[in-house]
């Protein structure tokens, strides 16, 4: 475009003068055009009430009100972003580790460097890599899907559910599975080439626990009835273990039918399900805990400072004060702005979103809340503890029986906060590579504003295009069209905000043991803390993480085992044999792979859903049945039968 474009100036000698070539295309405008493309990026979480309200709870959801909720749950996270950016974005210990992989590409294309003798530059590294991983995914993508989940337990014992719920990496514990695809290994936890080591070490503590110790105890000792239903799945059943029919308990108002509910019975989760929101109870009281011990002095001063005459300030900091900044009272006017619009929204189609004012009003207090602890775990770890459950759990004790008032509180105090933190990662990314805050600032509004319409215009396209879109039970097994994000949000939906978290964790439900995670995980980091305290030259115990560790499978489901195996692998092959074998190669070329693999399979991936996946063109061979593991979703209680499945008596 450098080459091509007009280099003419437009009004020239005038206030308005501007040209659209203004000189060779360089590193900083191609950060800004990253930094513009991640503001649109990353999903707009709140296109999942759209999908579960039209397409499973099968209600009407118009236009306008769906896009107010979208547009403003994007964008309220500016104001939270512009609060903290003293202490997420400024200090060099908030290190950003994603960032890494962006700043060594940028170096790695623009940067001129003489080639090592019997190497290559990082230029020529990163398109090689681009393009083995562009012409690789074609296999698991589209010829080959079992490299997905090569779960080869699961052909010892064709017969035997017991050795498939051990071998099945996508419905089972994932014993020996293995996904041979770097969108299986990246799509839930992030590039584990960008983890630092003692963070995935973590991530592969909490997943042992979870999977090879809590979830086999839990199952085979039948706790919670949980032979009744599959070993790993975020579906509910009837107490017989076939799946609810959650439309029969709604009334005409979108409310629970308490009567046709006493009927049916108490919905019931699998064991893992259970246990995997007890997880999120217990990551989020570790949160708060491990931050207040840990990061409390560091948090005060840096506050002081940041009201202060004198600061300390890192080298890029420094740098970065030439510039003029963003004024603050353009985040607060960006949230002002937010926040009446969306009590306007609440108000005026109070019929169809369910949310009181006060609601709005609370869900902003808990993102503001939560914004700093949560900001400094993600900026020192590349791991994200969540706020969906908790808030979740405050709206349905407070306004039950109300699913979509359930999940607008939940987008807009969880999404805000989780976009205030992408916001500031692009700000830190910014700061690494001097780009002029304002420039950035807009650059990230935009961007933000264009996803809006794309998404929404692009997911009513897609449920106005597609029969049974999301629907599995109508669905043929082979089908891409399953939208595991989709029917989480909805469980959680019919969890939290139609039955209500009364009936399911607290006095009228079958799960109210779980609430005991809260005070697990606050007492977690606290002996962490007397550990470290007691023992101060063992050197490990400061490696212990108890919000990541306990955190480490809040994204399962919808993530399965496979997507943790393989990831714990790269991630251990990476940090630490890479690293400490190959110090040099790993320093050079780490983080240039790991962008050379997300660019080859993104682009790959866009080509065969353009060209194959759109039209319904597909290959049906042994290897194309993801991973051949069919009784892996069995239940083992006797009398208990589900179609497909063996009865046990």
């Amino acid at each position: 475009m450098a080459k091509t474009i007009t280099n003419r100036v437009f009004f020239k000698g005038s206030k308005w003068e501007f040209t659209l070539n203004p000189g060779p295309f360089n590193i900083k405008e191609h950060v800004l055009i990253t930094i513009f493309a991640n503001s649109g990026a990353g999903t707009v979480y709140a296109t999942h009430i759209l999908t579960a309200v039209k397409l499973l709870y099968k209600r009407s959801l118009t236009f306008l009100p769906a896009l107010l909720v979208m547009l403003t749950t994007q964008i309220l996270g500016f104001g939270w972003a512009g609060l903290f950016r003293k202490h997420l974005v400024e200090p060099a210990e908030m290190w950003w580790p994603s960032n890494l992989v962006q700043v060594s590409l940028f170096r790695a294309l623009h940067e001129k460097e003489k080639r090592p003798k019997g190497s290559t530059t990082r230029t020529q590294f990163f398109v090689i890599v681009f393009i083995c991983s562009f012409c690789y995914y074609v296999l698991p993508g589209y010829l080959f899907l079992m490299l997905t989940s090569f779960s080869w337990v699961c052909w010892l014992a064709p017969k035997s559910i017991f050795v498939q719920q051990l071998g099945s990496g996508l419905q089972g514990l994932g014993i020996g599975s293995l996904g041979i695809d770097w969108s299986t290994i990246s799509s839930y936890l992030g590039s584990p080439l960008a983890s630092p080591l003692f963070a995935t070490a973590n991530v592969t503590v909490g997943f042992i626990f979870v999977m090879y110790v809590m979830t086999p105890l839990t199952y085979w000792k039948n706790v919670y009835n949980a032979k009744n239903f599959p070993i790993f799945s975020n579906n509910l059943f009837m107490s017989n273990g076939s799946e609810y029919n959650i439309l029969s308990i709604i009334n005409s108002d979108f409310h629970l039918d308490e009567a046709s509910y006493a009927k049916n019975g108490p919905i019931n989760l699998s064991t893992f399900f259970a246990m995997t929101y007890g997880l999120g109870f217990a990551t989020l009281s570790a949160t708060v805990v491990h931050v207040i011990l840990f990061n409390g002095k560091d948090i005060w001063k840096q506050t002081k400072r940041a009201f202060g005459s004198t600061k300390k300030v890192d080298v890029h900091t420094r740098l970065m004060q030439k510039y003029k900044q963003v004024p603050m009272w353009w985040f607060l006017l960006i949230l002002v702005l937010n926040i009446a619009a969306i009590l306007f929204a609440c108000q005026y189609y109070n019929d169809t979103l369910q949310l009181p004012w006060w609601g709005v009003l609370l869900a902003c207090g808990i993102a503001l809340f939560f914004t700093l602890p949560i900001g400094i775990i993600t900026a020192t770890t590349n791991q994200q503890p969540g706020l969906n459950i908790i808030t979740e759990y405050i709206i349905g004790y407070m306004y039950p029986e109300r699913p979509v008032a359930n999940m607008c509180f939940k987008v807009f105090g969880y999404i805000s906060m989780t976009q205030a933190l992408s916001f500031l990662a692009d700000f830190k990314l910014g700061h690494y590579m001097k780009i002029p805050p304002r420039t950035m600032f807009m650059a990230q509004v935009l961007g933000s504003l264009i996803a809006v319409f794309i998404y929404q215009i692009t997911a009513w396209e897609l449920m106005e295009v597609i029969p049974n879109l999301c629907d599995t039970s109508l669905l043929p097994h082979d089908s891409p069209w399953t939208c595991p994000m989709d029917r989480v949000f909805y469980d959680a939906s019919v969890i939290w905000g139609l039955v209500g978290p009364r009936r399911i964790f607290g006095d009228l439900g079958a799960y109210s043991g779980v609430n005991w995670f809260f005070v697990g995980g606050a007492i977690a980091p606290l002996m962490v803390w007397l550990a470290h305290k007691a023992f101060p030259k063992c050197e490990w115990i400061r490696y212990i993480h108890m919000p990541v560790l306990l955190g480490a499978t809040s994204m399962m489901p919808p993530a399965t085992a496979v997507n943790f195996t393989s990831w714990i692998i790269v991630g251990f092959l990476s940090g630490y044999v890479v690293f400490r074998y190959r110090p040099k190669w790993w320093e050079r070329y780490n983080y240039v792979l790991s962008g050379g693999l997300d660019a080859g399979t993104a682009f790959m991936t866009v080509l065969l859903f353009i060209t194959l996946g759109s039209r319904n063109i597909g290959l049906n061979w042994w290897g194309n049945n993801v991973e051949g593991c069919p009784l892996g979703s069995c239940p083992t209680a006797k009398g208990v039968a589900v179609d497909g499945c063996p009865a046990f008596y």
